[in-house]
């Protein structure tokens, strides 16, 4: 296993790098909570670039959570097609939609328990909500996270969740905020999950390459 020495060695190269790869993230086009939470919901299951454009689509039409409330799931289904799961993201959005409305007078609630509490919010998501549109010390932890961490050696976990409980012991909190943004980046880029390019990486020469193919 790594150390936290060569953690942070590695972090401190990808955290300049990361600036010469393509970005499709919806964390770094938008802030706002209500977009940043139905924009997760959205990404499930599908690439980067089609919930970017899906998400320009919808919050153009429906910005608030009052206007995508008062959308019917029919009406709601088309916008947000081609994303994966469309059907069932739609009726998610109006209960997300609604229980903001009911309980939380339309805004973002800025706690991890209440945002768990909401329908198809797991704590990527809720996480993510809250280290991206609160600026709170949030570590989210997606596919990418999950296996870059695996791979180089910085944790030996079975699952996010436990990715995430290792992560907060070894990660000095002023990486939170940016963690998720920039491996999600390098495992777009450079650390892919079928072929990655290890020819191409800034931090090879750290990288226990657990995993890889030989």
């Amino acid at each position: 296993m790594l150390d936290a020495t060569t953690i942070e060695k590695i972090l401190v190269i990808l955290q300049d790098k990361k600036r010469e790869w393509q970005d499709y993230t919806l964390s770094s086009q938008e802030k706002d909570p209500l977009r940043v939470l139905l924009g997760c919901i959205l990404s499930q299951r599908t690439k980067d670039v089609v919930t970017q454009k899906v998400a320009e689509r919808l919050f153009r039409i429906a910005p608030s959570a009052e206007a995508i409330a008062k959308l019917s799931e029919e009406e709601l289904s088309r916008i947000i097609y081609p994303v994966g799961f469309y059907r069932r993201k739609a009726k998610t959005l109006r209960e997300v939609s609604k229980i903001l409305l009911e309980k939380h007078g339309g805004k973002v609630p800025s706690s991890l328990e209440e945002l768990l509490q909401l329908p198809g919010v797991g704590r990527k998501t809720a996480n993510l909500v809250l280290s991206v549109s609160f600026e709170k010390e949030a570590i989210a932890v997606d596919t990418h996270v999950h296996r870059i961490a695996n791979r180089t050696g910085m944790v030996d976990t079975k699952n996010p969740e436990e990715t995430e409980k290792e992560l907060r012991k070894i990660i000095p909190k002023k990486w939170w905020k940016e963690l998720n943004h920039t491996l999600v980046l390098f495992g777009q880029n450079i650390c892919l999950p079928r072929r990655p390019r290890c020819g191409m990486c800034p931090v090879e020469k750290y990288c226990e390459k657990i995993g890889v193919p030989k």
